[in-house]
């Protein structure tokens, strides 16, 4: 391929609702959406469903059932790292970084703290280690606390000793997530929790991981970053490709282009999670869909346009509204407060959106009730 994709801001967008698995063609089985996605993020909000859930819902479908995820996560199939559940193969991607924590020099000033702290506290380590090897997945609290030098910070994690200590031994690959109860982490040795795969060298799993990224987002800028849990930009995978209207460059997966030209895509109409990935980079969605969100949970009410967990409204290749519900769960219902139109919505488009709000209620066992 010798040159740059041009492609339509229409194009574009078919591309990455492709790469996103929210076209018409669902996939079927959760483990495989969850490798082509390459991570589900952990977060236990659940105004209307747990991100997760919510995230496999929108692209299975009615027949995804959250002890699906629980199954896999059970077998380790999937595996929780820092915050993110990926495959349980992929975890030898990842195994290289852990060896060479806290980073590749040369590393940062708050690296370098990050390492004393640890080492200054190696006591408090053998301590954990020790009351994992011999008793199992246990909750944070229930280890001993014998850190020498408290963790010290200006956020809510301040003498959080061993929360704090846990993290970094988890980056480390020397301890893992084993289970959740509720919102409580249970730990124990990575070695009983990972798969034993050797480590990919640290090159080649961040070229693969590069890769892995371009195809679950379709398309990306080189160099830019979601968050922190995407250390790897796209770099020169894929092909190069601009965008009308954007400025720069993008990359683009080639095999999501087959259909990009609009004779092949078939859309549908779907209620995303706040933080799915189809919205997550607040600056790619705004060059692509044009489409003005935040989420506003951590806003003063009056401070609110749309809700306090509203969720983006993808119809076709079109981000076009929020739905502002919550899951009252101990009256059955699912309450709509909001339904936010951007521009005008035709009596289809009205019609879809309705559909699958009451497609949302019909999973969770709730009625739909709207204000």
């Amino acid at each position: 391929m010798g040159g740059v994709h041009e492609l339509t801001r229409q194009q574009a967008r078919r591309v990455v609702v492709r790469a996103q698995l929210l076209d018409a063609h669902r996939p079927t089985d959760v483990l495989d959406t969850i490798r082509h996605l390459g991570f589900l993020q952990v977060d236990l909000t659940s105004v209307v469903a747990q991100h997760a859930d919510l995230v496999l819902w929108t692209r299975l479908g009615a027949g995804y059932d959250t002890d699906h995820l629980d199954e896999l996560v059970g077998n380790g199939a999937v595996v929780e790292v820092q915050g993110l559940l990926r495959p349980g193969e992929d975890v030898a991607l990842l195994r290289a970084d852990m060896d060479a924590w806290p980073g590749e020099p040369p590393v940062r000033p708050w690296q370098e703290d990050l390492a004393d702290w640890v080492a200054a506290n190696d006591g408090c380590r053998r301590d954990v280690l020790a009351h994992l090897r011999a008793e199992g997945p246990t909750p944070a609290r229930d280890l001993p606390d014998t850190c020498e030098v408290p963790w010290r910070s200006t956020g809510w994690t301040d003498n959080k000793n061993v929360m704090k200590l846990l993290e970094c031994l988890e980056a480390r690959g020397e301890v893992a997530v084993a289970s959740r109860e509720g919102r409580e982490r249970r730990w124990d040795l990575a070695e009983r929790v990972h798969p034993g795969d050797p480590a990919v060298p640290a090159e080649e799993a961040h070229r693969i991981l590069a890769g892995r990224r371009l195809r679950a987002l379709g398309l990306a800028r080189p160099r830019a970053l979601e968050a922190w849990h995407e250390p790897y930009a796209v770099r020169d995978v894929g092909e190069p490709a601009r965008v009308e209207g954007t400025r720069g460059q993008w990359r683009v997966d080639p095999a999501l282009l087959d259909d990009g030209d609009g004779d092949g895509f078939e859309g549908r109409t779907a209620i995303l999670s706040p933080l799915d990935r189809l919205v997550f980079d607040r600056k790619r969605m705004a060059d692509l869909f044009g489409f003005d969100y935040q989420l506003e949970m951590y806003k003063p009410v009056e401070a609110r346009r749309w809700g306090y967990w509203a969720m983006p409204v993808l119809d076709g290749d079109e981000l076009v509204g929020k739905v502002d519900a919550t899951a009252d769960r101990e009256a059955g219902v699912l309450a709509v407060d909001a339904v936010h139109e951007d521009d005008d919505w035709s009596a289809g488009r009205r019609a879809r959106v309705d559909a699958e709000i009451e497609a949302l209620g019909e999973w969770l066992a709730l009625e739909v009730v709207r204000a």
